[in-house]
């Protein structure tokens, strides 16, 4: 047992116990938000009936419900799409009530089992981004941007640019936004790893408590910089800070991705495209987080030479990885997705999210086209480019070879070896749903 919860701990969860009695309260079980979910079907779920299965989600809020039953089920697959957000009329975040389903069934195993399960993940993550960030970034960057957000006050800056965790593993993706934010102008102060983490892994592992004590902790932190608007890299983090901390810590900010917020300033970036960009591209979509998505094609739409080709696949969850829980679902609609590429004739498939590169980059190997995050193209069309070491990695497909190549690099990283080698057999070699192709 850790120690007594904080005021602040305390707090949070008995705001988002409140939260969920509300909503229990308000839900009509109308069973809308079950009849658009995207990814039931892919879920194996059984629609017949949809009030009884969102009828099975409320019971499991209340404390009761059983774990076998429809509505555990569709919680449990939920890939956090978000077309059940519009669906509601009873004015309830469906996507929360799903979330918060999965938390009180995962409750239902001993306190220190959760503990466990969100402490090894939360470790898992914290060494990858460690090993992957430290051998391609300067040491002071990464130092400045990894800092804890509870630093310092910074009252220069207009925005907080939240990286999170991730992302630092394919650092060329956040590099390049940061330079699009200078490029507009934005005073920013950067903040993301694991000092910074929303929570997310012990939220997801059960262990409520310790999830408002990691997500609590960051919120708090991003307040006292006393800038009033935190943009997010993550959809991941965003979600996490949007629809589970904020609601219940009210910490005076306002939360928005940096995507919209480009778009919304296409004008005053498009100007600095100095570089036509005559590339045929089709864009690998995820609609989890309002406006990204729209943000993206008119930033692309902006740049010079450059054609965009809708592959008409399905849009769903918030990032790849969001779909684990629909696994070969998943592995269908890249195959899927890499066919209609090739067969689309374009010259790139472009991701948005860091978590989508990590699974998608390597099939460049065997595909007639490149694989690559949209910011790689704001970026050649700005005359900027940026290294994607880690699609190099992927594609090399060989830990041995890449630990020779890499060995000046961990020295001067001070990382050990078997450490190394322990991260890229699980972060490079791994992450690859859909394998690839013989050679």
């Amino acid at each position: 047992m850790g120690p007594a919860m904080s005021g602040h701990e305390a707090a949070f969860v008995a705001s988002v116990d409140h939260r969920v009695r509300e909503l229990v309260d308000r839900c009509s079980r109308c069973g809308r938000c079950v009849e658009v979910c995207p990814t039931a079907d892919a879920a194996g779920l059984d629609r017949r009936s949809p009030p009884d299965i969102v009828a099975d989600v409320l019971d499991i809020l209340r404390g009761g419900g059983d774990a076998a039953s429809r509505g555990a089920r569709w919680a449990q697959t939920c890939t956090g799409s978000g077309a059940c957000l519009d669906a509601c009329g009873d004015g309830v975040n469906p996507r929360f009530m799903l979330a918060m389903a999965r938390v009180r069934l995962h409750e239902r195993q001993p306190l220190a089992a959760r503990r466990a399960a969100g402490l090894k993940s939360f470790q898992t993550m914290s060494q990858g981004v460690k090993v992957l960030s430290r051998l391609q970034l300067p040491g002071d960057f990464l130092a400045r941007v990894t800092r804890s957000a509870h630093a310092e006050r910074d009252t220069r800056a207009d925005v907080v640019m939240y990286l999170g965790c991730n992302v630092l593993k394919t650092p060329h993706i956040a590099v390049l936004c940061l330079e699009v934010l200078d490029r507009l102008g934005t005073r920013y102060t950067v903040l993301g790893g694991p000092a910074n983490c929303c929570g997310v892994l012990q939220f997801r592992a059960g262990d409520l408590e310790h999830a408002g004590r990691v997500g609590v902790n960051t919120v708090q932190g991003f307040a006292g910089t006393g800038i009033p608007r935190v943009l997010t890299w993550c959809p991941t983090c965003n979600l996490q800070l949007g629809e589970i901390l904020m609601p219940s810590t009210n910490p005076g900010f306002d939360l928005e991705h940096v995507v919209p917020y480009i778009a919304d300033r296409i004008a005053r970036l498009a100007p600095q495209f100095v570089r036509r960009v005559d590339r045929r591209v089709a864009l690998h979509e995820h609609p989890g987080v309002r406006g990204v998505t729209e943000g993206v094609v008119k930033i692309l739409r902006a740049i010079p030479g450059l054609e965009l080709v809708d592959l008409q696949q399905p849009r769903v969850g918030y990032m790849c990885n969001s779909l684990a829980p629909v696994a070969a679902y998943k592995r269908a609609l890249h195959a899927r997705e890499l066919d209609a590429a090739a067969a689309a004739g374009v010259d790139c498939l472009v991701g948005v999210y860091h978590a989508c590169h990590r699974e998608l980059c390597a099939h460049e190997r065997d595909a007639p086209f490149r694989i690559v995050n949209f910011l790689e193209l704001v970026g050649e069309a700005l005359g900027v480019e940026r290294a994607d070491l880690f699609k190099e990695w992927k594609i090399t497909q060989d830990v041995d070879r890449l630990l020779v190549e890499l060995g000046e690099q961990i020295e001067a990283a001070g990382l050990d070896l078997e450490t190394v080698r322990e991260v890229m057999t699980a972060h490079v070699l791994g992450e690859l749903p859909l394998p690839l192709g013989p050679r």
